[in-house]
């Protein structure tokens, strides 16, 4: 029989921590006994997710993922808390545009792509780096979307950002395999967050994505924080370059 997944000794950085999504995952992730170090932009929501953790297990540090020297300063900053960092999960996103691909302007073009692909990398080396630096094996956890695998209509550059996370997971996974640093990515569906709000609240593109889906029903956050434990740990330590799609079988309708 297989132990249960844990994370004892462990220590991660979840990006995009403050709500929805990544609190949901930093908060698993200290209930299977890792200590976390969250991060988000706006440092008020981000201190009441460590102050409910535990700041024994969760240390909140503000900061830009969409910006390189703050994704190497989250890192030293983890690294100078709690003396080393195993598990990264790249989190933190954006999406400033909803309408045709083509009417994307360059600025919305320009922040979308550095928080949630420049940001990916950037967080993915330095963590990379550290863990080389210890001779230590690791994981990182990417997540992206289903919007990353099919066609996007209306949201079609957050799209493209997704789907080059998932060209970089796997090319990744094949570079890090010899430093024994994992590398998988996670696909959600439509989960209820205040991120997708806009969607959840707009009743006929609801409707479609129920229609479509083969469990009728949209996803919530600690579903997807159960696939993000399970790729962190070592129960999935054979396991690398792969996306886990959590979507209610939306993809495979």
């Amino acid at each position: 029989m297989s132990p249960p997944i844990h994370l004892e000794g462990k220590v991660a950085i979840v990006t995009g921590a403050s709500r929805g999504i990544g609190e949901a995952i930093a908060r698993a992730f200290v209930a299977a006994g890792a200590q976390v170090v969250v991060s988000a932009r706006k440092a008020e929501g981000l201190a009441a997710v460590a102050q409910a953790l535990g700041e024994d297990r969760c240390h909140a540090v503000p900061s830009h993922a969409g910006r390189e020297d703050a994704c190497a300063a989250l890192v030293a900053a983890a690294v100078e808390r709690f003396g080393k960092v195993d598990v990264l999960v790249n989190n933190a996103a954006t999406n400033l545009h909803f309408g045709p691909l083509l009417e994307v302007d360059n600025g919305a073009w320009d922040k979308t792509f550095e928080t949630n692909v420049k940001g990916y990398f950037w967080m993915a080396r330095e963590v990379a780096k550290h863990l080389r630096s210890r001779d230590a094996a690791g994981s990182i956890v990417q997540v992206a979307s289903i919007m990353g695998l099919e066609a996007a209509p209306m949201q079609g550059m957050y799209g493209m950002t997704k789907a080059a996370i998932l060209s970089m997971t796997k090319t990744l996974a094949v570079e890090l395999a010899p430093s024994r640093i994992r590398v998988n990515a996670i696909a959600p569906g439509l989960v209820d967050t205040r991120f997708a709000s806009s969607l959840l609240e707009n009743d006929t593109f609801l409707q479609h994505v129920l229609q479509k889906t083969p469990l009728r029903r949209y996803g919530v956050p600690d579903e997807i924080a159960g696939g993000a434990l399970y790729l962190a740990s070592d129960s999935a330590a054979f396991l690398t370059g792969h996306t886990l799609v959590i979507d209610g079988g939306w993809t495979i309708a």
